[in-house]
């Protein structure tokens, strides 16, 4: 496997904490610098992206305090080989050397996954090269670590004007929203996702992801209350403003604000893109997710391949290793994992002129971040005889939404899977 830069053997590595786990809680000067006008709360990669795009919005696109030019773009992986195990990373700039940045702090609740925590930590550097404080917390790093984090910020919350957040979905989130006393409240885009929790929001109902199946289990009882006290939050009152910031096509709830992401900041600070003359196939996690039945999926892929000329897989980072050596051993693509979200490693290129993905976030975020360099952005439909008989009812209409509502995009029917690699789930084609 590769990273854009060269060969990558495995799981990219993780740099040094933006700042160290639990430098600002307790009291005293180091305990007031976790205070900000505004807090913001990622859980992934594309959501700190997010949180920079809106950030870059609302200061008129003035440059940081601190702005340095990001010479090569996109941070590279040190030698491309893997950090070795207990080998200390380079640290990144104490945080108390960087100025306010405008009274942003950004909280890195810091997931398991070591892909997703490899793209965070390289999204946290470049928010800091752009002036921002950033604050990194291992806030799933054993049983206690939920209730330290969640106390370490508690303060915090309570003085922040203004929160923003990625992913309304997450019971993470909602405890944390749970504290807050912010005017303002910011939902930036978690991809699809931001689709289904407009919906949900207007429609008054609970907060569920779309691919979820099934009634509620204990977990769900459980936090029901805190869900409820979410939603509750995200409704704006007299007291309370909400915005989404999304690329994707919503329309506004009542009394919610709807602010476009045009990917501004992203174009410029990268590119244009060197093109090259292939065409490029961008992955999905539909399998990993319970969606896609993997033997339909790799067929697709080999189809897509086989038509269009495919030669480079760009994975999702949720994709598991051994479905992605089966697409780099047997269908013969070069695979690539991204250190970055793919918006930026398409802007920086090089990126074929034809980049082809099913039904995903970057049918909507390509077409607008490659905006004016040439590229043509192609989804395919997904087949509804590739869904599992696990996957969720609505999750036929969901991607079908996806697709029809993308703009600037080209639109292919089905790949032809062969019929004896379809899988025949009940659901109606």
């Amino acid at each position: 496997m590769t990273s854009p830069e060269g060969p990558v053997p495995g799981p990219p590595p993780e740099a040094a904490p933006a700042v160290r786990p639990g430098r600002f809680r307790g009291r005293g000067p180091a305990a007031e610098r976790a205070t900000a006008e505004t807090l913001a709360f990622v859980e992934s990669p594309v959501q700190l992206l997010n949180v920079l795009e809106w950030a870059h919005r609302h200061t008129a696109g003035a440059p940081r305090p601190d702005h340095r030019p990001l010479c090569d773009g996109v941070p590279r992986q040190s030698g491309g080989r893997p950090a070795e195990e207990g080998r200390p990373a380079s640290p990144l700039p104490a945080d108390a050397d960087l100025p306010d940045a405008g009274g942003l702090l950004v909280v890195v609740l810091a997931p398991h996954d070591p892909m997703t925590r490899g793209q965070l930590r390289r999204m946290a550097q470049l928010a800091r090269e752009q002036g921002y404080r950033v604050r990194w917390e291992e806030a799933r790093g054993g049983p206690g670590a939920p209730a330290h984090t969640i106390g370490g910020l508690a303060g915090a919350l309570r003085k922040a004007r203004r929160v923003v957040i990625g992913d309304p979905f997450s019971r993470y989130v909602q405890l944390l929203l749970m504290i807050t006393r912010a005017r303002e409240l910011v939902v930036v885009d978690d991809g699809t996702a931001t689709m289904e929790f407009v919906s949900q929001l207007a429609r008054g109902e609970r907060l569920v992801r779309w691919h979820r199946r099934g009634g509620r289990g204990a977990r769900d009882v459980v936090f029901a209350p805190v869900s409820a006290s979410a939603r509750r939050k995200l409704t704006p009152n007299t007291r309370r403003s909400v915005e989404v910031f999304t690329s994707m096509p919503v329309e506004a709830p009542a009394g919610v604000t709807v602010t476009a992401n045009d990917f501004a900041w992203t174009r410029a600070t990268f590119g244009p893109p060197r093109l090259t003359r292939g065409t490029d196939l961008v992955g999905t996690s539909l399998v990993e997710t319970g969606v896609v039945d993997a033997e339909a999926y790799l067929e697709a892929v080999a189809a897509l391949a086989r038509t269009h000329g495919a030669t480079r897989y760009f994975a999702h980072r949720r994709e598991h290793t051994d479905k992605l050596h089966r697409i780099g051993a047997r269908l013969g693509l070069e695979v690539v994992r991204p250190e970055l979200p793919l918006e930026l490693i398409a802007r920086r290129g090089p990126i074929g002129r034809t980049v082809l993905s099913f039904p995903s976030t970057v049918v909507h975020t390509l077409p607008l971040a490659l905006a004016g360099t040439g590229v043509t952005v192609v989804v395919c439909d997904i087949d509804p005889a590739w869904l599992t008989e696990t996957a969720s009812p609505r999750a036929e209409g969901f991607l079908s939404g996806v697709t029809d509502t993308a703009r600037d995009v080209r639109r292919l029917p089905y790949a032809p899977v062969p019929t004896t690699q379809a899988v025949n789930t009940g659901h109606t084609p």
